[in-house]
């Protein structure tokens, strides 16, 4: 029987979906069935093994489309294996050492029982809205943090997890 896993994600600018994008190619690539999609977008989470939830982090919190999954599908996600990610760090951090869950995500993570944590580096590039985003830029903190290596290294070993529940059932 073929695992299913979803990688629901909550972004702003587009840089935590194309993170759970690799997520799930990676996933596939491990013979997992996955997909990735809007945490505002996924109905129902039964249909699946596992689920895989990340968030942005803005102005130190998670965006409030995880925050919602997370509470709309609590009681499902009690009866999967639930891995949590977060990106946003504008500095190389994330890849220096581990960074804890930000508060509203530790909530969250408290409230579906998740497995494991791990925070990525984030993006912000030129061209992105709103009065914070613009005020980082200007102070040339802006730039692409993001470790694929990091992610793909950490989607592969969370496959694995997933592949060893099965075999434990």
């Amino acid at each position: 029987m073929t695992l299913r896993v979803m990688v629901a994600y909550a972004t702003k600018y587009g840089s935590t979906a194309e993170i759970a994008e690799l997520v799930a190619a990676t996933l596939r690539d491990e013979g997992i069935e996955a997909a990735a999609a809007p945490a505002s977008r996924v109905a129902d989470v039964r249909p699946y093994d596992a689920v895989i939830l990340g968030s942005a982090l803005y102005m130190g919190r998670w965006r409030r489309d995880a925050r919602h999954f997370a509470r709309r599908h609590r009681r499902a996600l009690r009866e999967r294996a639930v891995w949590v990610f977060s990106s946003g760090p504008l500095d190389p951090s994330a890849s220096e050492r581990d960074i804890e869950p930000v508060p509203s995500a530790r909530r969250a993570m408290c409230r579906i029982h998740a497995r494991e944590h791990v925070t990525f580096g984030g993006r912000l590039e030129a061209g992105a809205k709103g009065r914070m985003a613009k005020m980082i830029l200007e102070e040339d903190r802006g730039g692409d943090f993001r470790d694929f290596d990091a992610i793909t290294k950490w989607a592969t070993a969370t496959a694995g997890e997933i592949i060893a529940l099965r075999a434990e059932l």
